[in-house]
């Protein structure tokens, strides 16, 4: 793994389908310099992907220099919810590539993978890419700033 990560500090959840291989990914970080703060579940019995998703939604809403890693059966379910909170943008990835423009272009900080969709080689790829790609700023900021005026709108009532 490049040891000069873009991103430290993680919060993680899956739900029941998801668990596996959060548990998988989790393992493949340990000896990287990041922080990981899994938010659960602590086995594979059946739970309710949106009690997790809001989790980590929720703590990266609140804290702008925390990003989050959620997985459930197809990563659908988890996209759904997270993309319901403030300030977060979260992106479902199947493949390396979409990982790093989600990054590069989005300025993703929740990652979004299905447990059931694509297996541990391939999601720690993802994990890895997305973690160690930064945001490149230019004329995506000016695109980020738009989506950002739509959530203020929204949230003031004003569309």
């Amino acid at each position: 793994m490049n040891r000069d990560l873009k991103i430290n500090k993680i919060v993680i959840a899956s739900d029941h389908a998801g668990f596996e291989l959060k548990e998988s990914i989790k393992e493949c970080l340990k000896g990287d310099s990041i922080f990981i703060d899994d938010l659960g579940p602590g086995n594979t019995d059946q739970v309710d992907y949106p009690d997790y998703g809001i989790k980590v939604a929720k703590s990266v809403s609140d804290d702008e220099n925390l990003n989050g890693i959620v997985i459930c059966g197809t990563g659908i379910g988890m996209s759904i919810v997270v993309n319901r909170f403030p300030k977060v943008r979260g992106t479902l990835c199947s493949d390396v590539y979409t990982a790093k423009l989600c990054r590069e272009h989005n300025d993703s900080n929740v990652l979004i993978l299905g447990g059931r969709v694509v297996g541990k080689g391939l999601a720690y790829e993802i994990v890895k890419t997305w973690l160690a790609t930064p945001f490149e700023g230019g004329r995506h900021s000016k695109r980020l700033k738009k989506i950002d005026d739509i959530e203020s709108m929204l949230t003031k009532g004003e569309l």
